[in-house]
């Protein structure tokens, strides 16, 4: 293909340089300026002027004027049109070979590959993760999915295959960087936050004017929920003259503990109790008995402490 290009401008360089040549052959190749006849030949200045607007009226009013070549002239110059003539053979001879070689193959074109197109996060990033404590995350996408801590962006804190669920562990990150693919997101990583104590009286023996201890310790008297995030990693602790049992979960997964007093299986046990703590006589006369729940976060080393009291007048009827 480089040869015929080749072959091709050669032939537009010497079609151009005969065509030059004959042009000074036929207009004549003294092209000095300076003088082309002599001066007693040559017109007036005065009348050329005139001549000279006369013919520009005359081209302004579209008159066409034709240059004749002298005859003459073509039969003095007729070997350069022979050798034109010789010329134009050869390239019709070159064109001819032109068209006899066989086409170049073209090489095949590399395909295009497009950029590949976003890929959709595999884990949702409306998702939030939590501090000091165990997270998990699944991967619906159709590629590993990597989660680094953005101050070490070398060494994985997981690697999640498309289609599973990996649970790990997070410290004080306030986001991760998820790597899926070219592409990579970042996901917030909320602070956790400190369990709650929610104690409920669910008796109302406590409302009348005699209460007796007795009845209430065949009962549940207080409910307490523990609320967090992680309850599993919480360490919960009681005080006071209670018997509790659970934890029962509730609907929505928070441990539940029922609450009972628990101060004297006797009479005498009761009556030992009140001259121990007779202090603690309200001024209406009844009696009180404080518990106490105590939560810690083992994480997080979070630590709450809520508690409440029986109310009572005796220890039975």
């Amino acid at each position: 293909m480089i040869n015929r290009n080749r072959d091709s401008k050669f032939v537009i360089y010497q079609v151009l340089y005969i065509f030059i040549i004959t042009v000074l052959a036929l207009k004549g190749a003294d092209i000095n300026l300076k003088r082309v006849a002599p001066e007693d030949e040559t017109v007036n200045i005065n009348v050329r002027d005139s001549l000279v607007a006369i013919l520009d009226s005359l081209y302004s009013l579209g008159v066409d004027f034709s240059i004749q070549i002298d005859p003459n002239v073509v039969e003095e110059n007729q070997e350069l049109k022979e050798q034109l003539a010789s010329l134009n053979r050869r390239v019709q001879v070159l064109k001819e070979q032109i068209k006899e070689q066989p086409p170049e193959e073209k090489e095949p074109e590399k395909e295009i590959i497009e950029e590949q197109t976003k890929l959709q996060s595999p884990i949702s990033l409306k998702q939030t993760f939590i501090q000091n404590t165990w997270n998990e995350a699944t991967n619906r996408g159709d590629v590993t999915t990597y989660i680094y801590d953005p101050k070490n962006l070398t060494t994985p804190i997981v690697a999640i295959p498309p289609g599973t669920e990996r649970r790990f562990d997070l410290t004080d990150q306030n986001e991760v960087v998820l790597k899926f693919g070219t592409q990579e997101e970042r996901i917030k990583v909320i602070p956790n936050a400190p369990p709650q104590v929610k104690i409920d009286r669910v008796t109302t023996k406590m409302n009348t004017s005699d209460i007796y201890v007795r009845e209430l310790q065949r009962i549940t008297a207080f409910t307490v929920t523990i609320i967090d995030l992680r309850p599993d990693q919480l360490k919960v602790t009681y005080s006071g003259p209670i018997s509790v049992s659970g934890p029962q979960k509730d609907s929505k997964g928070n441990p539940v503990y029922n609450v009972s007093l628990r101060l004297a299986a006797t009479e005498q046990q009761y009556d030992d109790w009140i001259d121990r703590h007779g202090d603690l006589q309200e001024a209406d006369g009844r009696y009180k008995a404080n518990f106490f729940f105590t939560v810690v976060d083992e994480r997080t080393k979070d630590r709450v402490q809520v508690g409440d009291s029986f109310f009572f007048t005796d220890f039975s009827k």
